[in-house]
């Protein structure tokens, strides 16, 4: 397997590029069990001593976040349920700033892997990586360095067009809550199936509803969803219930 290459590296006599600190609080939040594991132990191997926490889902992401606001490092799976294509990305960026973020996905074609770095990404690990690729790119990133597949070179650089990126500054407003009932309302749920699925008021839906507008500066439900197919990698994904059944 190819090994990652590194975009950016800090200056030689940095405390990042000369050591690292002995233990890291890692997040790792990917839907399929298996590669959680394969994850964890190739990030294991490389960084000793280290502890893990996971989530296979946006509710899991944010109560990980929640509990180890400190953490490290964060592996996200780009195809996580509940986000569609870099929209959880681009709300991490607002929320979490400082928290270096690598994005895996099977998917990992140069467009994609730019997509992800404009979006905020400090790296982007495909999952045909071996164990010992994806540890020396977690301890790259770990040291402030910008990582992608080998074989890329400047096709990684960062893009994403400004009309996009408007949009990821504007869904980086939403508050953790909000945004899953943004994930749901792109699913094409109704304003009580999301009360149902997350166990709250209608009412209280409907308000998060109203300030979701505002902040994505929307005038209804279906502008909206059209906002989030900019950031979705299929935008045929994105479902919207009609206006006026709530």
């Amino acid at each position: 397997m190819s090994q990652g290459i590194h975009l950016s590296q800090p200056p030689a006599d940095s405390p990042a590029a000369s050591s690292l600190q002995i233990s890291y609080q890692v997040l790792i939040v990917d839907d399929h069990p298996l590669y959680r594991a394969a994850l964890r132990g190739a990030v294991a191997a490389a960084c000793t001593d280290s502890e893990f926490h996971e989530a296979d889902s946006i509710a899991g992401l944010f109560d990980v976040l929640e509990q180890h606001p400190r953490a490290d490092l964060l592996l996200l799976d780009l195809n996580l349920p509940g986000a569609y294509g870099f929209s959880a990305l681009a709300h991490l960026r607002g929320s979490h700033p400082e928290l270096p973020i690598i994005v895996v996905s099977a998917t990992d074609d140069a467009h994609t892997v730019r997509q992800a770095l404009a979006f905020g990404a400090q790296g982007f690990v495909s999952k045909a990586a071996d164990a010992a690729t994806i540890g020396d790119n977690v301890q790259a990133v770990l040291r402030g360095e910008i990582v992608v597949p080998a074989g890329m070179g400047s096709e990684a650089e960062p893009v994403a067009d400004a009309g996009a990126l408007d949009v990821a500054q504007r869904l980086a407003q939403l508050t953790p809550q909000q945004f899953r009932v943004f994930g749901l309302l792109c699913s094409g749920r109704l304003n009580k199936q999301i009360a149902y699925d997350l166990q709250i008021m209608e009412a209280t839906v409907k308000a998060h509803m109203t300030a979701i507008l505002r902040k994505l500066g929307a005038s209804n439900r279906t502008q909206a969803a059209l906002l989030a197919a900019r950031l979705a990698r299929d935008p045929s994904e994105i479902r919207v219930p009609p206006e006026g059944i709530d």
